[in-house]
């Protein structure tokens, strides 16, 4: 028996079983409800199979045969992915899926414009991002979930690739009023007895933390977040001040308040914004274009989306 179906309908069925329903799925790959609901009908009625059990309060739910066969339909989208980069290697073009992850913390201001430049030298480039905490990123990392990613060189496994971009050393966000924002640069001492909103991302909070158990000093922490947006906005309301290694361009929080950023001295040490990805993965064509481009993009001097250099009396960063 000769089976007929195509990469396109494999697309649109694991977007389906990814997503649990019609519309969420159509949103993903931008594709007509009707459209992708056809396909998923003609890889049933060709494999013989039902694929979904369609629950009308809750969306569609794989059956047996459906997740067996969205493991396998995800493998041979991965394989033809793969052709494509292999044949814009053997080419020297750039071209094919690209998939980026960004760290949280700093996703929403420097990953954007990055890419759109990239999309603009390369539009032969079709490019997937995912905003993720640490830990996530060295699992879509190594399940080849991610092609490559944008964040810090905390605790790096050895088996990844770490391409160092740029050090950015943390600061203090405080709100206008409280009483460290005249200072032109506070030590961890000084903070112990101030209100702490922890950004309290896997790594991320631990790394913070670290200056004050290098210090003897225990932190007051009245609040904690995993959002950077809410902590900028806590910190601007007077619920604490906070740490932070990417200053924005505004000084602004979400909702409007304003904030102080002051450097912070001591044993503290900076980050380093980098590119991770598997060991190799810098071998093909658009992987290796798009460090290059970051190279050229991200700098001590520019970093799409942050403040850089002194402003004044202070060093913000």
């Amino acid at each position: 028996m000769t089976l007929r179906y195509t990469l396109r309908q494999l697309e649109y069925f694991v977007a389906v079983g990814e997503c649990g329903s019609i519309a969420a799925a159509s949103e993903k790959v931008n594709v007509s409800s009707p459209s992708i609901s056809a396909a998923v009908s003609q890889l049933e009625e060709e494999f013989g199979l039902s694929l979904f059990v369609r629950k009308h309060a809750q969306g569609l739910s794989l059956t047996k045969a459906g997740i067996r066969l969205l493991g396998q339909s995800q493998k041979i989208l991965r394989e033809a992915d793969m052709l494509n980069s292999i044949a814009g290697d053997i080419s020297g073009n750039v071209q094919g899926p690209l998939s980026i992850g960004c760290l949280l913390t700093f996703a929403q201001f420097v990953l954007p414009k990055v890419r759109r430049e990239f999309e603009a030298q390369y539009p032969d480039v079709r490019i997937n991002q995912v905003e993720l905490n640490q830990t996530e990123i060295f699992s879509q990392i190594r399940r080849a979930e991610l092609d490559i990613a944008l964040t810090y060189d905390l605790d790096i496994p050895a088996d990844l690739d770490f391409v160092r971009l740029v050090e950015l050393p943390p600061y203090v966000l405080a709100a206008e009023t409280h009483p460290i924002a005249h200072l032109p640069a506070v030590s961890v001492e000084e903070l112990r007895d101030h209100p702490m909103v922890l950004l309290d991302l896997p790594m991320s909070g631990e790394y913070f933390l670290s200056f004050f158990s290098k210090a003897g000093v225990k932190p007051k922490i009245a609040e904690r977040t995993r959002d950077m947006a809410v902590m900028r906005s806590l910190v601007a309301n007077g619920y604490g001040y906070s740490i932070a290694n990417v200053r924005p361009l505004t000084n602004q929080s979400p909702d409007g308040g304003t904030l102080q950023f002051i450097p912070l001295t001591g044993d503290v040490r900076p980050m380093c914004m980098g590119l991770i990805m598997a060991r190799g993965a810098d071998g093909t064509s658009t992987v290796k274009a798009f460090i290059e481009h970051c190279r050229s993009r991200i700098t001590r001097d520019s970093v799409p989306g942050i403040r850089m250099g002194p402003e004044g009396s202070r060093r913000d960063v």
